[in-house]
């Protein structure tokens, strides 16, 4: 077994699979929620791990992907943000108090402290300390995009939510600002979901903050701790750009992330299974790259076309293998230990597999129930075709006897 790595070689064996001259892509609350959706992806998670532009990498494998956001919906998010934010923050903080906190006292006079400091690793500890002095303070304060550092599977990443607010008894919110908009009080149930999943990423990364630093997190009753599971989403109302909020309670996302995250095979253990030398930078040839992702067990499903940037190279890749994935996780799970499409039609038809097992017998009852509903219609279509033929010849008969 090999020995473990410090944190030192571990960052430079992920800079070497990036690539040496290859920029570190961050890893975003976004893309952290679409990686704890599927925790059985080593390549994601390798990949996310070391900083890899999967869709600079995608592009480079001849599998480009449409995945990520328009320029015109990323400046109109910008935009909106800036006037939600405008005046130190007043509109925010007036709709943090209106829909989250409407007993405590009115937001006049906040703290809107200075968070700039020199890389991520100082933003995240200058956060850290804005949110103590804040919270020591009692008073309402507004973290302009802070930086809060979360450990996924032993390699830290660095997450940017808009904002966090503390509140006057001590306790912190996350707002999440989105430029969909709210119509009528609702908004795209889907859009919500993946909002609420994106901050409780957040939620996350600030409960590990308030444990360093001392306070109660979620060992204890949900009342009394200090990150509150209800967050603000902030979106335009209607078809106006006046922002709006509405709470959104992340407790079932942010259980199911941890979950997810815990199950996460730590980076390590990944790169400690790679041969030396490997590296994905997307100047390499086609064919070493391809050599190189492939050399990483990916868990492809329909849902990482939303979510994933390789995923197009991905379901290429399960489709050759004919892996019963590309069809979806629900159906795989309901196959047992049939994994190929080939396992699957062998079954059905009696070729292969044990009688007993459940699965098996349930595809050549279908098979059956498909045979007999095929002979069926093909009765039906001949009796069909004979009736027209009568009828016809009927009609013909007639014909002629008027012509008489």
């Amino acid at each position: 077994m090999p020995p473990p790595r410090t944190r030192a070689t571990l960052r430079h064996r992920l800079a070497e699979l990036r690539g040496p001259s290859v920029p570190l892509k961050a890893l975003d609350a976004r893309a952290l929620a679409a990686l704890a959706a599927n925790p059985g992806c080593r390549r994601r998670a390798l990949l996310d791990g070391a900083g890899v532009n999967k869709a600079a990498l995608a592009d480079a494998l001849g599998a480009p992907s449409s995945f990520g956001q328009s320029q015109f919906a990323f400046m109109r998010g910008n935009a909106f943000e800036a006037r939600v934010k405008a005046d130190g923050g007043a509109e925010l903080l007036r709709l943090v108090h209106e829909k989250l906190d409407p007993t405590a006292e009115p937001p006049t006079d906040a703290l809107v402290p200075d968070l700039t400091a020199v890389g991520p690793e100082g933003r995240a500890g200058r956060t850290e300390l804005a949110l103590r002095e804040a919270t020591e303070a009692r008073r309402w304060a507004l973290l302009d995009h802070p930086m809060l550092a979360l450990d996924v599977a032993g390699s830290p990443a660095f997450l940017e939510p808009d904002a966090v607010v503390v509140h006057p008894d001590g306790r912190w919110s996350v707002v999440e600002i989105k430029s969909f908009p709210l119509l009528d009080g609702s908004a795209d149930p889907a859009k919500v979901g993946a909002a609420a999943r994106q901050s409780a990423v957040y939620v996350l990364a600030l409960e590990e903050v308030a444990a360093r630093l001392g306070a109660r997190t979620e060992d204890g009753p949900a009342e009394e701790s200090m990150v509150r599971h209800r967050v603000l989403l902030v979106c335009p109302k209607d078809f106006s750009n006046l922002p709006t909020a509405s709470p959104v309670d992340v407790r079932k996302q942010r259980a199911v992330t941890r979950r997810q995250l815990a199950r996460l095979t730590r980076i390590e253990e990944i790169t400690d299974t790679l041969p030396e030398g490997m590296c994905f930078a997307p100047d390499l040839p086609q064919e070493a790259l391809e050599a190189a992702v492939e050399t990483v067990p990916a868990a492809y499903a329909p849902e990482c076309l939303s979510a994933c940037e390789l995923a197009f190279h991905c379901r290429a890749r399960s489709r050759a293998q004919g892996a019963v994935t590309a069809v979806g996780r629900s159906l795989r799970a309901e196959l047992g230990g049939l994994t190929t499409v080939d396992e699957v039609l062998a079954a059905a038809h009696g070729e292969a597999g044990d009688p007993a097992d459940p699965a098996v017998a349930a595809l050549r009852r279908a098979a059956e129930l498909r045979a007999e509903a095929l002979a069926g219609s093909a009765e039906a279509l001949a009796s069909g075709t004979e009736a027209l033929a009568s009828g016809a010849e009927a009609r013909a008969g007639q014909e002629v006897a008027v012509c008489r």
